[in-house]
C-alpha cells in the first residue's frame, strides 16, 4: 500500500530529532533551536500527535517481550490509535508539516530514519483502509519484531522511583564533587522518563560532540591511543538507545575531560 510518510507520525519525529542531531554536530544553533520549538510545541503532553507517537513507541521501543504480552500490548495501541479523533489528527499533522517547510525545509522528510520499514508497517496497521488479511500478516511482523530477544536483559531496566532514589543518594554523597555537566546530563536522564526523552536526546548529542572536541584537543602524545579509543566508544552511542550503561560511562568521560584539562592548566 502507499505511505505517505508525512503523515507518519513517528517518522516525522524521529526525522525531526535526526534534524536536531545533525544541527547540534553542525553547531547550527538556530536550526537547533527551530526543531526544537517545533517539537516543543507539536508534541507536546495531551496533544494528538504526541498519543498517536506514543501508540506507535509502544510497538517499536519494546524488545525482548513474550508473545503474549506482545499481542496485548499491539491490541491497546490499536485501540488507543483508533480513539484518536481522526479530522483533529490530521489538523495538527497538516501544522505541523506547514511548520517544517516554512521554519527548515522539506529535506527534513529525506533524513534517513533506520526503522523506517517498521514505522510504515505500523502504519499500515493503524490505517482503517487495510485489508483484513494484510493487517494480521503485519501485525504478526511486529509482534516478531517486539518478541526478538537482545543482549540486554529486560531486568536491568531502571525505573523512576529507583532512578530518583539513586540520583538523591549519589547527589548526598558527591554534591560536592559533581560536576555541572554532570547534574545537567543526570536531570535530563530523569525527565526522559515524562518527556519521550527529547530533551535528554538533544543534550546528549550536544555533550557528546563537546566531549569529542575535548579530548581531541588534549595535545599528549602518551594518550593519543586512547583518546582515539575513547571517541570512537563516544561515537558508538550515536543513535543508541540510552541506558545506564551509556549514562555511567558518559559520567566518566566528563570526569575524564575536567582532569585532563586541569592537568594541562597545572
Amino acid at each position: 500500500m502507499k505511505h505517505n510518510k508525512k503523515r507518519n507520525t513517528a517518522f516525522v519525529f524521529e526525522s525531526l530529532v535526526k534534524e536536531i542531531t545533525a544541527a547540534i554536530i553542525k553547531n547550527d544553533v538556530d536550526r537547533k533551536n527551530k526543531a526544537v520549538s517545533i517539537v516543543k510545541k507539536h508534541f507536546r503532553p495531551g496533544s494528538a500527535l504526541r498519543h498517536h507517537l506514543e501508540c506507535y513507541k509502544s510497538l517499536y521501543e519494546n524488545q525482548g517481550l513474550e508473545r503474549e504480552v506482545c499481542e496485548k500490548i499491539l491490541k491497546e495501541a490499536n485501540i488507543s490509535a483508533r480513539l484518536i479523533d481522526p479530522h483533529g489528527l490530521f489538523k495538527q499533522q497538516t501544522e505541523l508539516i506547514n511548520d517544517i517547510n516554512k521554519e527548515l525545509d522539506p529535506t527534513v522528510f529525506n533524513n534517513f530514519v533506520p526503522n523506517y520499514k517498521t514505522l510504515a508497517t505500523i502504519d499500515q496497521i493503524f490505517n482503517l483502509k487495510t485489508a483484513p488479511k494484510t493487517k494480521v500478516m503485519l501485525e504478526n511482523q511486529i509482534i516478531g519484531n517486539m518478541s526478538q530477544t537482545t543482549e540486554q536483559s529486560t531486568g536491568d531496566d531502571v525505573d523512576t522511583l529507583t532512578l530518583t532514589t539513586f540520583i538523591n543518594k549519589f547527589n548526598e554523597k558527591y554534591s560536592d564533587t559533581l560536576l555541572d555537566e554532570q547534574k545537567e546530563l543526570l536531570n535530563h536522564y530523569i525527565t526522559s522518563f515524562v518527556d519521550n526523552a527529547v530533551e535528554l536526546k538533544m543534550f546528549l548529542n550536544e555533550e557528546l560532540s563537546r566531549l569529542k572536541i575535548e579530548i581531541n584537543s588534549i595535545n599528549d602524545e602518551l594518550l593519543n591511543e586512547k583518546k582515539q579509543l575513547i571517541s570512537e566508544k563516544l561515537n558508538s552511542f550515536q543513535g543508541t538507545e540510552i541506558d545506564e550503561n551509556i549514562l555511567l560511562t558518559v559520567l566518566k568521560t566528563q570526569e575524564l575531560v575536567k582532569e585532563l584539562n586541569d592537568g594541562c592548566d597545572n
